[in-house]
């Protein structure tokens, strides 16, 4: 009996809630599925699954044997990944986690060209603006924006800068104060971003001063792309990415206010960082992909 094939057969069956449906996924007859199934019974001296005429379900030792067969095959699979992930041609499943917004607007339009320079490459995006357990969550890069906590057990490598913008509507600029110089920003309703870490203020950086407001609005959002959304109907005034932006900038959907300083929410940083395990380093895939968004934001700046 080929143990390993023994043991992808039954988690398929359990996956899929019946022999049938098992042997359809894997393209092969459900007599072959049953054998394989029955073997391993016969083998461990136990049952591991409850057959009726309609259903199966999986017994107390079934369940048990599952959970530790299936992290048996995801060791075997991991271990054949980070040998083959050496080579020449990035081949292989990648898990990436991004930024929402950025996911979307930055990665998603240019995915499809690094899966055509790379077929054998599969790709597995999340999009998330929390920070995210690499270990855990079984993620190979993820794409941090601003300061990131700096740890012996995380890699972050530097793969591009942006700038924060304030911006707002020019309807919403044309119906209310004037907004000249930092601290006008107090008669306005501003956009904020929420960190998940209190209020943060915005920080004004100029030639001659720096100054921190801690503004106000009556709307917080996590996600940037719904601030982006509100700003475009004249919601207020929002702290966005310049990359989010840009394009409403120079179309005329928006305009850029006391451009003259440089802002960012508290001392938040605005560099682009690719975070990954240590045992990453040297990742075929790894370095296709960051390679790849290194292109990206460059060719935008």
């Amino acid at each position: 009996m080929d143990k390993l094939l023994a043991l992808r057969m039954f988690i398929d069956t359990v996956d899929a809630n019946g022999f049938s449906a098992a042997a359809r996924a894997a393209g092969v007859a459900t007599s072959s599925v049953t054998r394989m199934v029955d073997a391993l019974e016969s083998e461990l001296g136990t049952v591991l699954l409850n057959r009726s005429t309609r259903q199966i379900s999986v017994t107390e030792a079934g369940a048990d044997y599952y959970g530790k067969a299936r992290a048996i095959l995801e060791a075997v699979c991991a271990a054949d990944a980070q040998v083959s992930d050496r080579g020449e041609q990035a081949v292989g499943l990648l898990r990436v986690c991004l930024p929402v917004a950025f996911g979307r607007r930055v990665v998603a339009p240019q995915v499809q060209l690094l899966l055509a320079r790379h077929p054998g490459l599969d790709i597995d995006i999340t999009l998330s603006d929390e920070i995210s357990n690499l270990l855990s969550e079984r993620i190979d890069v993820s794409i941090r924006l601003g300061s990131i906590l700096r740890s012996e057990d995380i890699v972050s490598r530097k793969i591009g800068q942006f700038e924060r913008w304030l911006v707002a509507s020019p309807d919403y600029l044309s119906a209310n104060p004037l907004l000249t110089q930092p601290l006008d920003l107090h008669q306005h309703q501003c956009l904020k971003f929420d960190y998940g870490a209190g209020s943060l203020p915005w920080t004004l950086q100029g030639q001659d001063e720096t100054i921190e407001l801690e503004v106000r609005g009556r709307l917080k959002s996590n996600n940037a792309d719904l601030l982006h959304e509100a700003v475009l109907a004249g919601a207020g005034i929002a702290l966005l990415a310049d990359w989010l932006v840009k394009a409403d900038v120079e179309n005329g959907r928006l305009v850029r206010v006391l451009e003259q300083y440089q802002v960012s929410p508290g001392q938040t940083q605005t560099t682009i960082n690719a975070l990954y395990l240590p045992n990453h380093r040297g990742s075929t895939r790894v370095n296709t992909f960051i390679n790849f968004l290194e292109k990206i934001l460059a060719n935008a700046s």
